[in-house]
């Protein structure tokens, strides 16, 4: 499949090929091997021009997965388990920087291929990729770049797709699947022969298990790939169990346990010690004790396979690590259900199944097995591979999904039913040594550092039953989005996808073991490897409301900086053949996107006795920068506004602009301008006799379509103003001493933009002043329609995947041009450095 797209895309430069390559999987400890599989293929791949070099990423969270996102024109590999990429393409990326989630939006939605690798293992989030697939076939017509998916697996049912979204478009997916043609399954693995046995072993008798799984790897005799014997359990508890019954009898003795509950420093030795071809050779003698990890692209052979009963399909996948290279195998199937019902974590219907079928065969390889399944009849067939999910996304949901904007308590939608199916939804956890009666630094993890825990199972862990509050001796702490820095976690905050630090004496990990909630040991901390000040400053601005490391560097005005992110706009929208019109409104957006910096409050915040006395700087150096809660201080001190939003600024005196020069344009009252006079409310007149500068003129040749995209585009620059404009949590705190009302996000009704350049060359704006008015629900006898309205507008004219696409390319633009060093001629000019 890499090599597919790879020839297609790089190769060919076939431009209908999407540039993106998505690799979903079941799970985390398949992601590495992915990984390093796409490694080797793009080694192999002849050296490309620098915006045809093919990049390979890992998306699991952290500091270090790569800044993809900042090269929309260039070709990736993205690799990841179904809860970080679906996240992602659901607008709520799990273990992300909030501001990044309409980013990640964009791109994973726009100009992707996703190959969904072993769906089976998927659960509900197989559902989800196929509604995701039918609403962008829904909006394709709307679409600036192709979107495709590709569903993979040895058990694939064409009808796990069908729902009454996927219908239309469903027969157009399945046609023509890729398979293993009838004429080539014969010899070599095809004609292998793997005997089945079952028996039954209470839950509750893992030295029972334990004795059964030695008497079974007793038989084995050292042969070309080892004595090896695979063990597979259902639960992380059982696995943890049955290893330890087995060392027990078996101490000195080669027998590991893996599972998903391990830090990824903590497994990197697994693939290189015996996950492997070359592990399986003569003189190993090894047990291998495991949950579901295992169950799909883990090249091991083993002599022998135990397996705890499972639904067929996993069970399918689990029988092909046995004898995997060739010769014959052993399979023992152990039931352990002391009830019907139990069958955690699948359904007791599918354990029933899969029991009756194993009953009926005595042999269990790729040819038995194909034999058994074609003498099935339809309603047979579908009972061996049920799929009836618990959720279904909806595309009202998936609408609704776009806007990012956190309640007052920074709470989200729960996406979560969407993504994993049961209690095995997980939050990400790392351990730190911090100090007694001290929280966290502004620590941002490596992704190598970061625990996969049941959500549940963490609450539980820390916090006392049916309680809020940690229990004594636990330490640990949630990300505060609003405030910028790590609170005390609490049981409500522990949910799917946030991230968790806990301090390393509060237990609860153990790198022979994993995640272990008994353990009171300290927990030895990761040593995560460095990262760039450039990504540092990234993740810290993303992941913060009032975040500005983006503007830490050399002192540069708003029209030097502006004009570099038009070019890189401009630049970006070319190389992904966008039309002209689109490259245009991208760059006249970028042209105002930080016009709001004028504002005093944003001035304020930087200080210093080298600072160039103006009042139009955009940037500069980290020690000039006032800190939280007088970050936003006007430089005469007069006030201060602590949530401040430079964007929302810049967005609003597009408004202005119009009020002034053009108030019956088409985008403000134009429409309007008979039904608001027989309200008594006349349209005014032009209020300005100064001519429009060449850039203001571009801004009023628009239609009202394209002004809604430009100042929505420069509203939503930093992903912190979308399409909710309401008051944050700090402008609440605001005491109104004139009347002019709250703030909303640091901007006042009244508020003015002094009179500063914005393009170079070009004669200052004139000062504007800012209202509120479009931040109101109905029509507005200033501004005309509301801004959700505007936003409401654009997503049915592009689509939410198009539309968060144009977005992602600004912001991109604005990163990318952000970390330049370049010098302002303004300043330079005047001696300023």
């Amino acid at each position: 499949m890499l090599v597919a797209w790879s020839y297609h895309r790089l190769h060919r430069k076939d431009n209908k090929w999407p540039r993106r390559l998505v690799w979903c999987l079941p799970m985390r400890a398949l992601v590495e091997q992915t990984f390093q599989a796409a490694k080797q293929l793009a080694e192999n791949i002849p050296q490309q021009e620098e915006q045809d070099q093919l990049t390979i990423h890992i998306a699991m969270g952290g500091e270090d997965s790569g800044e993809w996102f900042l090269h929309p024109e260039r070709p990736a590999i993205i690799i990841g388990t179904q809860d970080m990429l679906l996240s992602r393409a659901l607008n709520r990326g799990y273990a992300s920087a909030r501001a990044r989630w309409p980013m990640e939006f964009g791109l994973l939605n726009q100009d992707v291929l996703w190959v969904m690798d072993e769906v089976q293992l998927m659960g509900v989030g197989l559902a989800t990729s196929a509604q995701l697939q039918a609403f962008r076939d829904q909006d394709c017509s709307k679409h600036l770049r192709p979107c495709f998916t590709w569903w993979m697996s040895a058990t694939l049912q064409p009808d796990w797709l069908k729902s009454v979204d996927t219908e239309t478009y469903h027969q157009a997916w399945v046609q023509d699947p890729c398979e293993v043609p009838n004429a080539q399954r014969t010899g070599g693995l095809w004609d292998i022969s793997k005997s089945v046995t079952t028996a039954t072993i209470a839950p509750d008798k893992p030295s029972e298990l334990a004795q059964r799984i030695l008497d079974e790897h007793a038989k084995l005799s050292d042969g070309e790939f080892g004595k090896i014997t695979l063990v597979v359990c259902n639960t992380v508890e059982r696995a943890c169990q049955t290893f330890d019954a087995i060392v027990k009898q078996r101490k000195e003795a080669d027998t590991q346990l893996i599972h998903s509950r391990f830090r990824p420093a903590d497994r990197e030795n697994w693939q290189r010690d015996f996950l492997n071809k070359a592990a399986c050779k003569p003189g190993v003698d090894r047990i291998i004790v495991a949950t579901q990890v295992v169950e799909a692209g883990v090249d091991i052979s083993a002599g022998c396979l135990v397996t705890e009963l499972a639904p067929w399909p996993s069970l399918v996948q689990r029988f092909g690590r046995c004898a995997r290279y060739g010769g014959s195998g052993s399979v023992l199937v152990v039931d352990r259900r002391k009830k019907s019902d139990d069958t955690a974590p699948y359904q007791p219907e599918e354990l029933e199944s899969a029991w009756d079928t194993i009953q009926q065969l005595r042999d269990v390889g790729i040819q038995a097995l194909e034999k058994h399944e074609a003498s099935l009849s339809s309603e047979a067939r579908q009972r061996l591979y049920p799929y009836a999910p618990a959720h279904l996304l909806l595309r009202k949901e998936f609408d609704e999904l776009f806007d990012t904007t956190p309640d007052l308590t920074g709470a989200d939608l729960d996406i979560s039913r969407f993504i994993r199916s049961g209690d095995e939804r997980d939050l990400q956890v790392f351990w730190l040594e911090i100090e007694q009666g001290k929280p966290p630094e502004d620590y941002k993890p490596h992704r190598r550092e970061l625990c996969a825990v049941p959500f549940l199972k963490a609450r539980d862990w820390l916090c006392e039953k049916d309680k809020s509050k940690l229990r004594n001796g636990k330490r640990a702490w949630i990300w505060d989005w609003l405030d910028g820095e790590w609170k005390t976690a609490t049981r409500e905050a522990m949910l799917p996808g946030r991230i968790l630090c806990v301090a390393a004496d509060s237990g609860g990990y153990c790198p022979d073991r994993g995640f272990n909630a008994e353990s009171s040991a300290s927990v030895p901390p990761v040593v995560a490897p460095a990262v760039s000040q450039a990504i540092q400053a990234l993740e810290e601005a993303d992941d913060q409301q009032d975040g500005e490391q983006l503007s830490f560097s050399p002192w540069k005005t708003i029209v030097c900086h502006s004009q570099e992110v038009a070019d890189e706009a401009k630049t970006i929208a070319a190389a992904v053949g966008l039309d002209e019109s689109l490259q245009n409104l991208l760059k006249l957006a970028a042209l105002w996107h930080d016009w709001g910096k004028s504002h005093p409050a944003f001035q304020g915040a930087m200080r210093g006795p080298n600072r160039p006395q103006r009042t139009d700087l955009a940037k500069g150096p980290k020690g000039a920068w006032r800190r939280p809660p007088d970050m936003y201080r006007y430089l005469d001190d007069s006030e201060t506004r602590p949530a401040f939003r430079h964007e929302l600024a810049s967005a609003l005196g597009l408004f202005a602009l119009l009020e002034l020069y053009a108030p019956r344009h088409e985008a403000l009252l134009g429409p309007w301008v008979e039904a608001l006079g027989k309200l008594g409310q006349a349209v005014p007149n032009v209020q300005v006799s100064s001519p429009a500068t060449p850039l203001i003129e571009r801004l009023l040749k628009c239609t009202a379509e394209e002004f809604n995209l430009v100042a929505y585009l420069v509203a939503s620059h930093h992903g912190k103003v979308r399409v909710g404009l309401h008051a944050a949590p700090k402008d609440q705190d605001y005491r109104d001493r004139d009347g002019r009302g709250l703030p909303i996000r640091g901007i006042r009704e009244g508020d003015h933009l002094p009179s500063v350049a914005l393009a170079p060359g070009e004669p200052p704006l004139p000062e504007v002043t800012l209202s509120l008015e479009p931040s109101k629900l109905g029509l507005s006898s200033k501004t005309g329609v509301s801004w959700r309205e505007r936003c409401i507008g654009l997503l049915e004219q592009f689509g939410p995947a198009a539309l968060a696409f144009l977005e992602a390319i600004l912001r991109a633009a604005d990163v990318r041009a952000s970390q330049l060093t370049t010098n302002d001629p303004a300043l330079a000019a005047e001696g300023n450095r």
